[in-house]
């Protein structure tokens, strides 16, 4: 059989790749909980999540309506191993006990990490990620309605970002609100597997050509006004500092 040649498979997952997100939510007695999360995508300054309907971190975004949302950057696998087989919920569903999760209440502890106050919302920010969005949720939506006995096991969580924090190393030379793409280095989650971006761009792209700043029109209201609107005018007007 050639290797050229397609043929049928059957993957129980179908995590293509997408970059780790380590999800910081805020618990009932005000503690905060961080959790990875490998199923997300982004379009404009809105993202959707894909979560565990039973994980304590869907159960705090659901009762808080906030999360931040903190990309790990390709050197903190370690970090994000060491939340590996953890949950925040008390008891472990049968779930994850399965699968030999362990309750943990301080994560930051055991994760090595450090939070910083977000502006906006009341889960704190991951000081050792090089990117954060402060988040508020828009709409949640419960998957696999085709099967009616798997319905709302997993959920498509939408949530409007409301800012942007990142390294001052990680900015475009000449542009107050631009992330450099040479500079960016994600965590990447495949197929459980973790990996990085390798060594840049494979080749020139034609869409790098259009100005970012393009697609603005599609992020903001002109009826309604939300936290951190203005934020892309006050960091040109700050000079991008």
């Amino acid at each position: 059989m050639s290797s050229n040649e397609h043929t049928v498979i059957s993957p129980a997952i179908l995590y293509w790749g997408t970059p780790v997100v380590l999800v910081t939510s805020e618990n009932e007695d005000g503690t905060s909980n961080i959790s990875p999360v490998s199923s997300a995508w982004w379009l404009g300054h809105s993202c959707v999540l894909g979560l565990d309907a039973s994980s304590k971190t869907t159960e705090n975004i659901l009762r808080t309506n906030e999360c931040v949302l903190n990309l790990a950057s390709d050197s903190m696998a370690e970090h994000v191993n060491k939340l590996a087989y953890t949950t925040g919920s008390n008891p472990v569903s049968e779930s994850k006990t399965s699968r030999d999760y362990k309750f943990v209440k301080d994560k930051w502890t055991k994760a090595g990490l450090h939070p910083q106050p977000s502006s906006f919302v009341a889960p704190p920010r991951i000081a050792e990620c090089p990117a954060q969005m402060e988040c508020q949720v828009v709409e949640v939506t419960k998957l696999r309605k085709d099967l009616p006995d798997r319905t709302g096991l997993i959920l498509a969580v939408e949530v409007r970002v409301l800012r942007v924090h990142v390294l001052q190393s990680l900015r475009m030379e000449g542009y107050p609100n631009r992330v450099d793409p040479d500079k960016w280095r994600p965590l990447i989650m495949s197929f459980q597997e973790f990996y990085g971006l390798g060594n840049g761009k494979v080749a020139e792209s034609g869409l790098g050509r259009i100005n970012e700043e393009k697609y603005r029109g599609i992020t903001k209201s002109d009826i309604v006004k939300l936290p951190g609107d203005d934020d892309d005018k006050i960091v040109a007007a700050e000079g991008g500092v």
